[in-house]
């Protein structure tokens, strides 16, 4: 592939595709601020940001000269895609994302992981399928939705200007990093 010229990346997917942890690699890769919009959004206790909070947060991180964001925020959206010169969409079938988000939620409920501001997640809360806390609902609830609407905002008119990597599986994915020189 030669040397990746881009500075200014998005990281886009579905709940538990793992944005954050691409997002995190690219950034060590490429030498690049790392930006999780989660962090920035959620408060203690699991409380949202008030949205001109959450938004200057975001204005503040994207400042930066080169950078790498992991979210879907589509209030932040206009903030972020103006500036970003590439969007990586993981597109994978909802099996891999689901077991992916499973193990996940399991691994950090387990070793009790604090995400942003001391929040942890639970198997408690995961497990309850009809709670809108649920990271199983909120997959289903987005899922679909996701695949329908990132085609529409990445064609013409809107962001095409905006180089696209879409990846429908882990292993495409591999291979392309492989193929990006250091």
């Amino acid at each position: 592939m030669g040397v990746f010229p881009y500075k200014r990346i998005v990281i886009i997917g579905a709940t538990g595709s793992g944005k954050s942890t691409l997002a995190m690699r690219i950034a060590n890769k490429l030498r690049l601020d790392f930006i999780e919009l989660d962090a920035l959004h959620w408060e203690p206790d699991w409380k949202e940001a008030e949205t001109d909070m959450f938004l200057a947060r975001v204005e503040a991180a994207i400042q930066s000269p080169g950078w790498v964001v992991a979210g879907n925020y589509s209030k932040a959206r206009h903030l972020i895609w103006t500036k970003a010169e590439v969007v990586i969409w993981l597109d994978y079938p909802l099996p891999i994302v689901f077991w992916r988000l499973l193990a996940r939620t399991i691994r950090r409920s387990v070793c009790q992981e604090e995400l942003w501001n001391g929040n942890r997640e639970t198997l408690g809360r995961f497990l309850r399928f009809w709670s809108r806390d649920s990271l199983i609902y909120w997959l289903f609830k987005t899922y679909w939705a996701r695949k329908r609407e990132f085609p529409v905002l990445l064609s013409p008119p809107g962001y095409e200007r905006l180089k696209v990597f879409h990846f429908k599986s882990p292993r495409e994915l591999e291979r392309w990093l492989k193929s990006m020189a250091q």
